[in-house]
């Protein structure tokens, strides 16, 4: 296995700083434009911008290492991925119920389903090299379908909750009354996946599908696996967003058939303890 100091002082690292930096200038331009417009995004997008240089960065200095561990303990990697995107995740939906435990067992079931049913398919291989990378790719893509539906969920509540609480006034069953906001929620979120699938070969053009191609595999075969993994992509995304949605519709009322206040510090745990101390 290469050492690190070696692969550092590679020749195409030093290329790809420069390419780094031409990447960075880009960026640099999107928030300047923000500000100059005062949308306030700055913050956000910089920070997302330099945290994922440094956290792609990391994982490609261990990734001799972690090409090293047992199949095994891939599991429990995938297994702590699933984790903290559905933790990155619930901040879009900051406020909403349970909006962490629902996003873990949501990407599970979605994630976990797509792996296990490709694996055995032999689509991806059991190997780390493999699982890994694929795995990560699906969990990542199934956790922006996540936090699209939170978000989009949390905006609709927010916007028709009067109208809701008027339905529930009348005898409706709570999830009927929100049925129609949970189907929006769910539409939303599939739009960008769906887009790409309907463009896929015209206009978007994969870079996995480039990269076999450039490393010398068929192209008809390199295509097939592209549409393998927008496939897998897809589904995904689509099971953990009708996961979401169905938990969300159940989690936004109380025992008494109330909609509950979705007030992020609501569901902190000094607003618990507060809400307790109001209720005595």
């Amino acid at each position: 296995m290469i050492a690190v100091p070696e692969r550092l002082s590679d020749p195409v690292v030093v290329e790809g700083l420069f390419q780094v930096a031409a990447a960075t200038a880009l960026a640099a331009v999107v928030i300047a434009i923000s500000s100059i417009r005062g949308l306030g995004l700055e913050r956000e997008l910089g920070g997302s911008f330099a945290r994922g240089f440094v956290q792609v960065l990391a994982m490609g200095a261990l990734i001799g290492a972690l090409f090293s561990i047992p199949l095994a303990y891939s599991g429990l990697l995938l297994a702590a991925m699933v984790c903290y995107a559905a933790w990155e995740s619930r901040k879009r939906g900051d406020g909403v119920p349970r909006a962490f435990r629902i996003s873990v067992f949501s990407l599970a079931l979605g994630a976990g389903v797509v792996i296990v049913t490709m694996v055995a398919a032999g689509a991806i291989e059991r190997t780390v090299r493999n699982l890994v990378p694929v795995g990560g790719m699906i969990i990542a893509n199934a956790m922006k379908t996540n936090s699209l539906t939170l978000d989009r969920f949390q905006g609709e509540i927010a916007s028709n909750r009067g109208e809701i609480e008027a339905v529930l006034a009348l005898g409706v069953p709570p999830e009927r009354a929100v049925s129609e906001f949970v189907t929006e929620s769910v539409r939303a979120s599939l739009i960008p996946v769906v887009d790409a699938m309907r463009t896929l070969g015209l206009v978007y053009i994969p870079g996995m599908m480039s990269g076999m191609i450039l490393g010398g595999a068929n192209p008809i075969y390199a295509a097939e696996y592209q549409f393998v993994i927008m496939g897998m992509i897809f589904a995904a995304g689509g099971l953990t967003s009708m996961t979401t949605s169905l938990l969300l519709s159940r989690a936004a009322f109380t025992d008494a058939a109330q909609l509950r206040a979705f007030d992020a510090t609501e569901w902190t745990v000094f607003g618990a303890v507060r809400a307790a101390l109001n209720r005595r």
